[in-house]
């Protein structure tokens, strides 16, 4: 996924000459090819995210298209308060490329988890906030991000995750992807976990489960009627995603079904990483499933939302 960004980060540079990239101390080679194709719109910094973020603000100002690339957590973090006043309140048109969303760099610990991304940027006005599934939904994604207005934050997973999105639907920014329609249960879903929530359907479906999957790449701006209209048909919720259960996907949801004061009961759970901070390490896959954020994982949370 991160190599399909940086690719689509390229090739945009060659239809589009408002498009620069800085980075923020990656790895030797990131890039490289733009880095000969377009020196002069090829920006490889040191780490001092708060002042990258004040120089591509500065860069959009000036007609400039830049995209910024580096670690989730020092994007999302470290350099808040300028997110907030450099690029929201001027509403100015920067990307911001977070590697590793979730728990991808688990190896090195909680400082390098991003598990409150999605949340921190859904609260930040102006901000449109995405995570894709897959790297061929990244490349659906890439080109519309060129005539969006004001700042996007684009959270990466690792690479090499496999593919589970077609092109059978186009590729709208705020706008849902359903999959499937069901009776009973209804998975939401985004980034990887929708690679989760299609590796329960089939044991969910076993037990006699009519599942609708409704995936939404995009947290903000949220498609609520969508959800809304997916969420009518079924008894029970369940949320899937690889952050906080604070503040993302799942809260977006509640907040969704909360508001529209549905005339029927209607069960749901959100099912994320605890609110704490991890305790053990190792790999993305073990941290995860530790918390229950597996496909085994939502067909216990769907047997107990529902008492089966």
């Amino acid at each position: 996924m991160r190599k399909a960004c940086l690719q689509e980060v390229h090739r945009l540079a060659g239809v589009d000459e408002r498009v620069v990239f800085i980075g923020s101390d990656l790895g030797f080679g990131t890039l490289d090819e733009m880095r000969k194709d377009y020196p002069k719109r090829f920006f490889m910094e040191g780490i001092s995210e708060a002042n990258i973020l004040g120089m591509a603000a500065g860069m959009a100002l000036d007609g400039w298209m830049p995209y910024v690339n580096t670690i989730a957590p020092f994007i999302t973090r470290r350099a808040y308060e300028q997110v907030i006043v450099d690029l929201c309140m001027h509403n100015v048109p920067v990307r911001l490329i977070g590697n590793g969303g979730g728990v991808v760099y688990a190896p090195l610990g909680p400082t390098h988890q991003a598990i409150e991304d999605l949340a921190v940027m859904r609260a930040a006005p102006n901000m449109t906030v995405v995570a894709v599934a897959d790297a061929d939904e990244m490349r659906r994604l890439m080109p519309l991000t060129l005539n969006e207005s004001g700042p996007i934050y684009i959270r990466l997973a690792k690479g090499y995750d496999p593919i589970v999105t077609d092109d059978s639907q186009p590729f709208i920014i705020g706008r849902g992807l359903p999959f499937q329609k069901g009776k009973d249960l209804l998975l939401v879903t985004t980034g990887i976990g929708l690679r989760l929530a299609r590796e329960s359907m089939a044991a969910l479906e076993a037990k006699g489960l009519s599942v609708g999957l409704l995936h939404m790449p995009t947290i903000k701006p949220f498609d609520s009627e969508m959800l809304l209209e997916m969420a009518s048909q079924v008894k029970a919720v369940i949320s899937v995603e690889e952050h906080s259960v604070i503040g993302g996907l799942g809260s977006a949801v509640a907040e969704v079904l909360a508001e529209a004061c549905l005339d029927k009961p209607l069960r749901f759970k959100r099912l994320g990483l605890p609110d704490c901070f991890a305790d053990s390490y190792g790999s993305q896959l073990s941290l995860m499933a530790g918390y229950g954020l597996s496909a085994d994982g939502i067909v216990e949370a769907a047997k107990g939302l529902l008492e089966i």
